[in-house]
């Protein structure tokens, strides 16, 4: 287990942090991994696709009763924290979000910080990382996942050619969000590193953390496929920061993945039929927080 080599928290966020186990509303950031003794156990929220995107059917009251609804059953299921994704908006633009979704997120998010005792996080697609960012300030969420923070590479929405790390850092102190952790995903999942090939998954960490992130993701291939833990293993000895797994964590797989990672984000998995279109399974998230809890 890694807990012999804990990723350092901000003294900022320890201070105000929970007592072991629990959570404060006035927690900041990632305080929330310094408690335990196992990887934490992030459960998504893909919210339903929002006005003005292609698949768009309900109402941003609709939308966020369905969030509430499914904060629920996560936080029934013993997550640890709880992460909202527009994934339903499909197929997403390249940063350039309007103020609709961003309006939409910020009343989403509101509404599950209202519901329930957990930390949140919010990712806005594609790389709407500023966006994300004023949504989690707005809403009283304690950390963002963004894309593109270092480096560039090519996703499915086109070329992001270049890193936010500068603009975003600045954004956040200027609007006053530096209670917002900032979790950068590299070498991120559907998306071409050829630009990159030349840099280590190890080096793209160290480059987020020397730009500023509070912590890393590293993924497979895509949604739901399983991370290796060999890519894993070589962020964790590079960085001394909180290290995610951002997607393909099972029951069966988690036991090897904890000996490196700080935290799981889980999505496919904990959902009906294991696809992540579908709503959360109560059943699969009592098993995900199971096995979780059997990696301290």
């Amino acid at each position: 287990m890694r807990s012999a080599r804990r990723a350092p928290i901000d003294p900022a966020w320890m201070a105000r942090a929970g007592s072991p186990g629990g959570f404060r509303m006035s927690d900041n950031g990632l305080a929330f991994l310094a408690n335990l003794n196992r990887p934490a156990l992030v459960g998504m929220i893909h919210v339903g696709a929002l006005p003005g995107t292609p698949r768009s059917r309900k109402g941003v009251r609709e939308l966020a009763r369905d969030a509430v609804a499914e904060a629920a059953v996560l936080a029934g299921g013993r997550v640890d924290a709880i992460l909202l994704e527009n994934m339903h908006d499909v197929p997403y633009l390249n940063r350039a979000v309007g103020p609709e979704i961003v309006a939409a997120m910020t009343a989403i998010c509101t509404a599950v910080r209202e519901a329930v005792a957990l930390p949140l996080g919010v990712q806005i697609l594609a790389g709407a990382n500023r966006e994300a960012l004023a949504v989690a300030h707005a809403a009283g969420c304690q950390f963002v996942r963004c894309e593109n923070f270092v480096f560039a590479h090519v996703a499915d929405e086109g070329l992001m050619p270049e890193a936010d790390a500068g603009p975003l850092l600045r954004f956040r102190r200027m609007i006053g969000a530096e209670d917002v952790a900032i979790i950068a995903d590299v070498k991120k999942k559907h998306s071409s590193h050829a630009l990159t090939a030349d840099v280590s998954l190890a080096e793209t960490a160290k480059a987020a953390i020397f730009f500023g992130a509070d912590g890393v993701v590293v993924t497979g291939a895509a949604t739901g496929r399983p991370t290796d833990p060999a890519d894993v293993a070589a962020v964790v000895e590079a960085i001394d920061q909180a290290v995610f797994v951002g997607s393909g964590v099972t029951p069966e797989n988690a036991a090897g993945l904890a000996a490196y990672a700080d935290a799981f984000i889980v999505g496919s998995y904990l959902k009906r039929g294991g696809v992540w279109e579908n709503e959360p399974d109560p059943a699969r998230v009592a098993a995900m927080a199971k096995a979780v809890c059997h990696c301290s």
